[in-house]
């Protein structure tokens, strides 16, 4: 029998490695990024076209390549970061697996540009598909020039599986966020499709989070600090009041390096109890440092998941410190020694406090034709008796003893009345038998033939216009209203990218939105139904639904959409509503297809017949 194990070719072995390091054009750019931060770059830029796989160049001023050294680099397992199996336990390095350059030259056409500051000319190479087409020398800048070409173009079963530009955008801008986050000291440039997505200047660590996220994260964001001998703790944890449903703006960083870790996330999450609500996600950007010889970073092939030495210890080290830091700013209750005196200031007694005075005219008559000068008060009239009971009042008001006996135990403030809920419903009322009654501004109890039926307005309003949205989607037309002034709404360039891919679909729901510069749509008219004024906020709060439902119920694009955009324009718990209101929800819940349950399955209707309350209330 011949033998049948043989070693496969090159080219072969560094298309399956490729499989294993370059996954989507994002991972290609994060080990081009990387690698340019290892070289001693100051400045960076990525430039990406058809969402990367046209695409992917990125130019560096770090200390470039020699001739031998470049066209070393694309060897397999060449690299200039470690010399023994020990110095995996002691690395300061993005990478090191020395696989990068060989696995993304075998699946795309690679251009390297590259020259040291002490050399007059700098060394060019081409390759394809792992075969080396020319090297020569060139002249160029000093630092490296790398781009890559129609990546997977010899592999097209993997580039069919690629999603399509937004999708493959957004991904690319995550990974340039992890690497250009924590390295506050390089300045990033990013240009897709010839547009300017960042110019990130050089400066400080809080400064470059608001640089990516825009100058509103500045008032969002906790410092915590912590040095221990285990693990040092920097950065930022965002206040409770602008925790999200979806798990947005999470970063870990251990010595400079992004990692993914649930374990350590659910110490921020614990540290957060009782500030957010469990279906709530804070915002955190926290660098760790750590002695190398501590963590193992070498267990996942993209180097983002790591093995902890003392696991236990840092999951305490890291709530604890984050608890702290909220505590210290006043966020979560604590004893706090060395607080501002300012913020110690003790209601002013009730003598210090000035009676409000009201200057009127009592003779004064507005059908006399000629005017009067105004007749001195004395105090025998009538004003003044009035202006002594007023004075006499407020003394009353102000009485700590009188406060306390005749203060309230609880206040009941009724909600705001808001506009129209349903566009469509009829204003006259709308005639029926039974009286229906709302329960605390929630719930909705009628009678009905075999005992009592209660309903949850906003699931039912949500019910409503998810099947509603749905048929527009079908139909690709829905009825809208033209705003009076068209709205501008400026998006982060990561949800600029998920509003691009959707904008087709959320304009068949009765929006006119349109592209209107560098992450900015202008909106001209919104679905009838919506009564929300707050239009950036609206959209916002729809990617992220959007975000939550395609993620966690892998549900597809009009779907997806179609719920969040209900779930977010339904009328909300606490609106008061008329009894002709009620009817009409009722009657249009009725007329749904499933009136019974929302998509998610949570009950809408409960119903109880006379035999069971008569149960309730029989004797035992």
């Amino acid at each position: 029998m011949s033998d049948i194990i043989q070693l496969l070719p090159d080219s072969v072995a560094n298309q399956i490695a490729a499989g294993e390091v370059v996954q989507r054009p994002a991972s290609a750019v994060k080990e081009l990024l990387e690698n340019a931060i290892d070289a001693g770059a100051t400045d960076l830029c990525l430039i990406i076209k058809n969402a990367g796989k046209t695409l992917i160049q990125v130019i560096d001023n770090g200390k470039g390549m020699s001739p031998t050294d470049a066209r070393m680099a694309f060897e397999r397992h060449a690299t200039s970061k470690i010399k023994s199996a020990s110095d995996l336990f002691a690395l300061r390095t993005m990478g090191f697996r020395g696989e990068a350059l060989a696995s993304i030259a075998a699946i795309s056409q690679v251009e390297l540009k590259t020259k040291q500051a002490d050399q007059d000319l700098g060394t060019c190479i081409v390759i394809e598909g792992s075969v080396v087409d020319s090297q020569e020398a060139c002249s160029t800048q000093s630092g490296t020039n790398l781009s890559v070409k129609n990546l997977f173009f010899n592999v097209p079963a993997r580039r069919n599986f690629l999603k399509s530009n937004p999708v493959e955008t957004k991904h690319i801008i995550e990974e340039f966020y992890r690497v250009a986050m924590v390295h506050p000291e390089i300045s990033f440039q990013f240009h897709s499709e010839g547009n300017e997505l960042f110019n990130l200047p050089k400066g400080s660590f809080r400064q470059r989070i608001v640089s990516i996220f825009g100058d509103k994260y500045n008032q969002r964001l906790v410092p915590v600090e912590e040095e221990t001998d285990i693990v040092s703790i920097s950065g930022f944890v965002g206040k409770p009041e602008y925790a999200k449903k979806t798990r947005g703006e999470q970063y870990f960083f251990v010595n400079e390096r992004f990692i993914k870790s649930p374990y350590l996330n659910h110490a921020i999450q614990i540290a957060f109890d009782e500030l957010i609500t469990k279906d709530q996600h804070p915002s955190y950007f926290l660098k760790l440092e750590i002695d190398p010889a501590r963590i193992d970073i070498n267990i996942h092939p993209t180097k983002t998941e790591i093995k902890f030495e003392d696991e236990r210890s840092i999951y305490a080290i890291i709530r604890t410190s984050v608890k702290q830091a909220l505590g210290k700013y006043n966020i979560a209750p604590s004893l706090d020694f060395e607080q501002e005196s300012s913020f110690n200031a003790s209601l002013r007694a009730p003598d210090q406090i000035k009676v409000p005075t009201i200057e009127v005219n009592p003779n004064f008559n507005p059908f006399e034709t000629t005017s009067k000068p105004p007749r001195p008060s004395t105090g025998s009239d009538s004003f003044s008796a009035q202006r002594q009971r007023i004075d006499t009042n407020w003394q009353q008001l102000y009485s700590q003893e009188d406060f306390e006996k005749d203060s309230p135990t609880h206040t009941t403030i009724e909600p705001e009345e808001n506009t129209t809920i349903l566009a469509k419903w009829d204003e006259t009322p709308v005639q029926h038998n039974h009286k229906m009654v709302q329960l605390h501004q929630r719930y909705i109890i009628t009678q009905i033939k075999s005992g009592a039926v209660i309903i949850d307005q906003q699931r039912a309003h949500e019910r409503i216009l998810y099947e509603r949205f749905i048929k527009a989607l079908n139909e690709k037309k829905h009825a809208s209203q033209r705003l009076l002034f068209p709205e501008t709404i400026e998006f982060s360039p990561d949800d600029y990218a998920m509003m691009v891919g959707l904008v087709d679909e959320i304009n068949q729901l009765g929006f006119e939105i349109n592209e209107f510069g560098k992450n900015t749509f202008v909106v001209n008219a919104v679905p009838v139904e919506l009564t929300e004024n707050n239009l950036k906020g609206l959209l916002e709060k729809l990617l992220d639904q959007f975000k939550l439902n395609s993620d966690d119920l892998r549900l597809d694009k009009r779907e997806s959409l179609a719920r969040s955009l209900a779930h977010n324009t339904a009328i909300k718990r606490g609106k008061l509503l008329h009894e002709d209101e009620m009817q009409n929800l009722i009657d249009e819940l009725f007329s749904c297809e499933m009136p019974n349950n929302l998509p998610n399955g949570k009950p809408i209707v409960i119903t109880y017949s006379i035999d069971e309350l008569d149960k309730r209330f029989q004797r035992t």
